[in-house]
């Protein structure tokens, strides 16, 4: 098969690594519409070629490994590809990216959201194992044509991804809490420190709990303002229930209820236990 991708940074470029080590691919080509991106990526072998987006729409299968609102955009542009052809976007939302697929490419859609990341951005963030053991979740796979939901599988389960099936709206639900929320939470606690530390205080007394809580800030803004963007009302929510829990430890301190404060912090312990 011949692999387009579209969008060559940590995501796309990653993929591109992955697919050439399956023996699926007889070759994977890249659009980006940053060139610099695009002579990176080639220079550092994620693809194996450089391609216009119209000679993507002819590719076997078509990853869109771009921000959630360049998603839907693309998506609009692909509606007269051939019945055969796989469309898999890479978001991190999945309901409005689901409700915005034009009906002549809705059975060859696959919606997933790798469950995986870094901070970096951009094509020399690309890692080769950056999707191995990890999960890949697909919605809404009813409504996609076996050919293509079982290519996708197919490819997933190549480059060593746990595959688990979900609805659009419970995946926004969740990714919330344990997607966003943290990264809401990241920004804020690095714009904290900011504004009441100077630079040499940060690099001086910065330790382990400061830097894995504020490693995830330096994710792409643009990028993580258009997920927020797509799952508003969900965010809001989970950010709501984490300041209630804020709220229960500030009020415990205040009052000096050490024991009642050491019972939360147990609870929130138990955690190591799922994960």
């Amino acid at each position: 098969m011949v692999v387009g991708i579209v969008g060559l940074g940590l995501m796309g470029g990653s993929l591109g690594l992955a697919l050439q080590n399956t023996k699926l691919v007889s070759k994977i080509v890249g659009f980006d519409h940053n060139l610099s991106h695009c002579e990176e990526a080639l220079k550092l072998g994620l693809i194996h070629d450089i391609v216009s987006f119209a000679e993507i729409k002819t590719c076997d299968v078509i990853f869109l490994a771009i921000p959630v609102g360049g998603i839907i955009k693309a998506l609009q542009d692909l509606k007269d590809v051939q019945d055969t052809t796989t469309i898999i976007d890479l978001g991190s939302t999945k309901a409005e990216i689901v409700a915005s697929v034009p009906e002549s490419i809705r059975s060859n859609f696959i919606a997933a959201h790798p469950m995986t990341g870094t901070e970096k951005f951009g094509p020399s963030a690309a890692i080769q194992n950056l999707y191995h053991d990890k999960v890949v979740v697909l919605c809404d796979t009813d409504n996609s044509n076996d050919l293509h939901k079982n290519r996708a599988i197919q490819m997933f389960s190549h480059i060593g991804m746990k595959i688990v099936f979900m609805d659009p709206i419970s995946h926004d639900a969740h990714a919330s809490f344990i997607s966003h929320l943290p990264h809401v939470i990241s920004y804020a606690l690095a714009n904290s420190v900011m504004g009441q530390e100077d630079p040499k205080s940060i690099l001086a007394l910065a330790a382990g709990g400061f830097r894995d809580m504020s490693r995830v800030a330096k994710s792409s803004p643009q990028m993580w303002s258009d997920i927020f963007r797509q799952n508003k009302n969900n965010l809001l929510s989970s950010i709501e229930v984490f300041e209630q829990e804020l709220e229960k430890s500030k009020k415990m301190i205040e009052e000096e209820d050490w024991k009642g404060l050491e019972a939360w912090m147990s609870k929130a312990t138990t955690l190591h236990k799922i994960l």
